[in-house]
């Protein structure tokens, strides 16, 4: 028995050396998650193999496929408020374009069509139904074509635009022949026409914007030339209209040319257009025209479609005197001038411009440089009242083609844009390829037709929506106005589309807007700026019965999220980073619950 005791040094020693190897594994462990937090050497390489190899992204409790119900267990089980739904009369809220609210307002410059939100004692705490028989709208490019009747079940310009191939009824859908006012016999058409002016097939024109868009059709059938067309129109007597456009798979918001900016930089958009839109071009001394040259690229080109064009021919049809007409022409004529637009084509109803690629010089001579405006930053534009002047152009460098101007620097960087160098932008393209990767095997859905409206809150430099890139979905690329880096102009160099946003308010579009939302950042962003629940509120409002939600944050923040989106009929799940466990930034993802509203929903 004698052989089987122990020394007391022999197990001193061995204690002690025990507490050494446990040390020095701590340490180990340490030093290699703080590695591959750095982004040095090959510790993302070796995260994201062992990621690949465990494959610990699978996530059995969370469907993507679209269906009526949703099947398994919800994963987050905690004591939470239970949000109620609205009354069915709200299942296409507006909070910021509400009708009774709009009338309060006065009818001049279109200022009751502007933003005018909810007050705090106004907003709605309760969950914005779908309609009766809402179903998940046809993938891409049928929808195009089609909308499923539930889902927007509105009439009216099925008989107001029937002559002119607007919208028909036929059974449960509506059919969208791809007419407009000015082309009833297609859009197709119509674009072949502008492209015999335009370089429309060889990347010069990537990004397009169409005033008082009707239901979006110029811009649809712009997307078979690879063409993305931020379209806009008011919510007014055309009813449900942009909300068509979303149903058919086509960027659009609620807007209007009226008193306040367009919520987008200068020299954003190759080409702008108005096709009968009613915008009176020549009034408050041209002040509408001056602010589509301040979003016009230089080199761009603006289409004027409709009346006072042609007016020879139209004007007993409209009801208004030879004299009356030919002045409004000559005076829209007069302000392209001004503004040193050269007219390079005019054909039947269609006239068409070409800003000068460089109009510095024509500006400054024959007395114009009075009409320069003195604002110090043409893109700072939130809230910020329209002026009747001529926005500066900056010199720099020459934008690429798209697609190579997708991934190159954009010139605003290669200029200087505070907080952004190229280093900056490099990295940044490579940090969202490796997170694009990461959300595809979470979500194997994601780059297919299952989700074509997409909405990045947050989208920084684009690199989100530059990974995701492709012609079966879009990206509407948001930069908060209070943001410490105003990024949206680089966006738009990229040949990508968005828009500034307050996230303390509603959003310019129509409950049930985007099949994905993306957002990074956001919720640590907006912290003692606004109420959390109140952006997951609008958050549900704009997403689409069974639609999916990426969020990134600290696992503060998520955790705080996750507790209001436990009572929203989300089902979620928080995931570590890419870089392992150690990253204090956490990954959540979630679903909304497939529902639809009753009468006998929440009346608030």
């Amino acid at each position: 028995m004698r052989g089987s005791r122990m020394n007391p040094g022999d197990s001193r020693t061995r204690s002690i050396m025990s507490v050494v190897i446990v040390m020095g594994l701590c340490g180990f462990f340490y030093i290699l998650g703080a590695w591959q937090k750095s982004g040095t050497g090959r510790g993302d390489s070796i995260a994201l193999r062992v990621t690949k190899e465990t494959d610990c992204t699978i996530l059995p409790n969370l469907h993507f496929e679209t269906h009526h119900t949703m099947d398994g267990i919800n994963p987050l089980v905690m004591n939470s408020k239970a949000f109620k739904p609205c009354h069915i009369r709200y299942s296409d809220y507006t909070p910021c374009q509400d009708q009774n609210r709009a009338m309060k307002f006065p009818r001049e410059n279109m200022t009751y069509r502007e933003r005018h939100c909810a007050g705090k004692d106004e907003k709605l705490h309760c969950l914005i139904p779908a309609p009766k028989g809402y179903v998940t709208p046809f993938p891409w490019p049928k929808s195009r074509d089609y909308v499923p009747y539930a889902n927007a079940p509105y009439k009216s310009l099925t008989v107001e635009k029937a002559v002119q191939n607007w919208i028909q009824y036929q059974g449960d859908v509506f059919h969208f022949p791809g007419g407009g006012t000015m082309f009833p016999n297609g859009a197709n058409a119509y674009i072949d026409e502008l492209a015999s002016v335009i370089p429309l097939a060889d990347g010069t024109i990537r990004t397009a914007l169409d005033t008082g868009c009707g239901v979006a059709s110029w811009g649809a059938y712009l997307m078979d030339r690879n063409i993305l067309t931020m379209s806009f129109a008011p919510r007014d007597s055309h009813e449900a209209q942009v909300q068509f456009a979303l149903e058919r798979g086509v960027p659009a918001v609620i807007g209007v040319l009226g008193t306040i900016k367009l919520p987008y930089p200068s020299r954003s958009f190759d080409m702008a257009h108005c096709s009968r839109c009613l915008i009176p071009w020549k009034s408050n001394d041209g002040m509408y025209m001056m602010e589509v040259d301040r979003v016009l690229r230089p080199g761009g080109y603006w289409i004027l479609s409709g009346p006072p064009i042609n007016w020879k021919t139209y004007y007993k049809t409209w009801k208004r005197s030879k004299q009356d007409a030919e002045e409004e022409q000559n005076r829209i004529e007069n302000i392209a001038e001004m503004l040193c637009w050269d007219k390079i084509y005019e054909k039947g109803d269609t006239v068409i411009w070409q800003k000068k690629a460089n109009s510095n010089a024509c500006h400054n001579k024959d007395g114009r440089t009075s009409k320069m405006c003195k604002v110090q930053d043409a893109d700072d534009t939130w809230y910020k009242k329209m002026e009747a002047c001529i926005t500066p152009i900056p010199d720099g460098a020459q934008l690429q083609k798209f697609p190579e101007r997708l991934f190159a620097v954009p010139p605003r960087i290669l200029e200087g844009t505070p907080g952004v160098t190229e280093e900056d932008y490099e990295e940044d393209k490579k940090l969202w390829k490796k997170h694009v990767d990461t959300y595809k095997r979470i979500n194997k859905l994601i780059r297919t037709s299952r989700y074509r409206n997409i909405l990045d809150m947050n989208a920084g430099l684009g690199s989100f929506a530059a990974v995701l890139d492709s012609r079966g979905s879009w990206v509407m690329n948001v930069v908060p106005t209070i943001s410490e880096r105003n990024t949206l102009g680089i966006i738009y160099e990229r040949g990508l589309i968005g828009i500034y946003h307050d996230w303390c308010e509603a959003f310019s579009t129509y409950p049930r807007t985007y099949d994905l939302i993306h957002a990074s950042g956001v919720f640590s962003l907006y912290q003692n700026k606004c109420n959390l629940e109140d952006i997951l509120l609008e958050m549900d409002r704009i997403l689409r019965p069974e639609g999916a939600v990426i969020l990134r944050d600290s696992v503060e923040v998520l955790n705080k999220v996750r507790r209001v989106v436990a009572g929203m009929r989300w089902k979620s799940k928080l995931l570590d980073h890419e870089d392992g466990p150690l990253v204090p930034e956490k990954i959540l993802i979630a679903v909304k619950d497939y529902w639809v509203g009753s009468d006998a929903g929440n009346s608030p």
